[in-house]
C-alpha cells in the first residue's frame, strides 16, 4: 500500500491548544510549576458521551491544557511544533485555529496574542514547507458581542499569504446560545474578507446545521456530519457549495458515532461533498491528521478514495490557485508510484 504519510494533502480543522503533543504539555506544565491532571499524562486517548455530561469532562480536560500557555515563547512553539508535525504527514496546508481571548492575559492583549500566532505562522511556513494560515474563533460560551471585537481584529490582520488572517470561526458547546446571535460577528469577518468556518452538527442534527447556514453563511462548516440524517439538507450543502470538515477521531471520542466506521464520510462523499479531514484536538485523542486517512483505510476506502479526499481538502483549503493546482499534480504523482 502507498504511504499515506506521502499523500499531499490540507489541515483545515486543528485547534491551537488541542494541536500540543503530549510532552510539549508536560515541559510547559513544568516550566510553570502547575500540576496537570492525570487523564492529559496518561496516554489514554479521551471518550466521553455526546452529552452535557461528557462535554464538560472535554472542556474540563482543554481548560487544564489551555492554562499552561502563558508566555509569547510557549505559543511560538504550539505553532512552530503543529507546523512540524504536519509536514511530516505530508500536510501542504495547515489552517489553525485560535481564539486569542485566552492567551491575551499573559501576553499583553488580544492583539498581541493574535500578532505572535501569525508571525509564528510566517516564520513556521518557511521553515517547513507547509502553508500555514490562522483562523480567529469566537467562541459560544462567551457573549456575542466579544465576537464583533474578534471579528473586527481578524479582518485587521486578513490576507491570503502564509501567517495571515484568512476566516472567522465560532466553536466550543454549539448547544450553547442562538446561532443568529453571531450573525453579526459573521458579517464584519465576511465584509472584510474572511471565509465563514463555524463549527455545527456534530452533537445536534440537521435543524442546528439548518441554523447554521442559514445565520453564518459559512464556507466550510466544522464537522457537519449530522447533517448526514437528513439527504436533502445534504443535497443543499452540496449545491451551495459548502464543505465539510470531518473529525472521524473526535467524533468517536466524543460519542457522536460508537466507532469509526460508521461515521459517514462515504455517504457525504457519495453525495458529492467537498470533505476536508482533520484532526480537532491530537492532545485529547491521541490521533494526528495522518490516522483520519489511516482510519478511513481500515473501513475499506482504496487509496484513489483516500487520493480523491486528499484533494477535496486542498480544494476547501483558502489557499491560492497556483498552489492548489501544485498540490493537485503532486497528489496525481502519488497515485501513479
Amino acid at each position: 500500500m502507498r504511504d499515506l504519510k506521502l499523500l499531499p494533502k490540507a489541515h483545515l480543522h486543528l485547534h491551537f491548544t488541542g494541536s500540543m503533543r503530549v510532552s510539549t504539555l508536560q515541559d510547559m506544565a513544568h516550566r510553570e510549576l502547575i500540576r496537570l491532571p492525570d487523564n492529559l499524562t496518561d496516554n489514554v486517548a479521551l471518550h466521553v458521551p455526546a452529552d452535557q455530561r461528557g462535554w464538560f469532562r472535554f472542556q474540563r480536560a482543554y481548560d487544564a491544557a489551555r492554562k499552561v500557555v502563558r508566555s509569547e515563547t510557549a505559543m511560538r512553539r504550539i505553532v512552530r511544533e503543529a507546523a512540524e508535525d504536519d509536514a511530516a504527514e505530508g500536510s501542504r496546508r495547515l489552517e489553525i485555529q485560535i481564539d486569542p481571548t485566552s492567551y491575551a492575559p499573559f501576553v499583553g492583549g488580544i492583539t498581541p496574542a493574535l500578532e505572535i500566532v501569525c508571525d509564528e505562522a510566517r516564520r513556521a511556513s518557511l521553515d517547513t514547507g507547509v502553508q500555514v494560515a490562522v483562523i480567529v474563533a469566537a467562541s459560544r460560551i462567551r457573549h456575542p458581542l466579544e465576537a464583533r471585537t474578534l471579528a473586527r481584529l481578524a479582518v485587521k490582520y486578513a490576507g491570503t499569504g502564509p501567517g495571515d488572517v484568512v476566516a472567522f470561526g465560532l466553536s466550543n458547546d454549539e448547544r450553547r446560545g442562538e446561532t443568529a446571535e453571531w450573525s453579526s460577528a459573521f458579517n464584519i469577518a465576511r465584509r472584510g474578507g474572511l471565509a465563514a468556518v463555524p463549527h455545527g452538527g456534530e452533537l445536534l442534527g440537521p435543524e442546528h446545521v439548518r441554523d447554521v447556514l442559514t445565520h453564518l453563511k459559512p464556507t466550510r462548516i466544522g464537522h457537519g456530519v449530522r447533517a448526514s440524517e437528513d439527504p436533502f439538507l445534504v443535497d443543499a450543502i452540496v449545491n451551495a457549495g459548502v464543505a465539510f470538515e470531518v473529525c472521524p477521531e473526535s467524533n468517536v471520542s466524543l460519542g457522536v458515532y460508537p466507532e469509526e466506521a460508521q461515521v459517514p464520510v462515504r455517504q457525504l462523499m457519495d453525495a458529492g461533498a467537498t470533505i476536508a479531514l482533520g484532526a480537532d484536538d491530537p492532545l485529547l485523542f491521541l490521533s494526528r491528521l495522518n490516522d483520519q486517512y489511516e482510519i478511513l483505510r481500515a473501513a475499506g476506502f482504496s487509496d484513489n478514495e483516500l487520493a480523491y479526499l486528499a484533494g477535496t481538502s486542498v480544494d476547501a483549503s483558502l489557499a491560492d490557485d497556483e498552489s492548489k493546482a501544485r498540490w493537485h499534480r503532486e497528489i496525481d504523482a502519488w497515485l501513479r508510484t
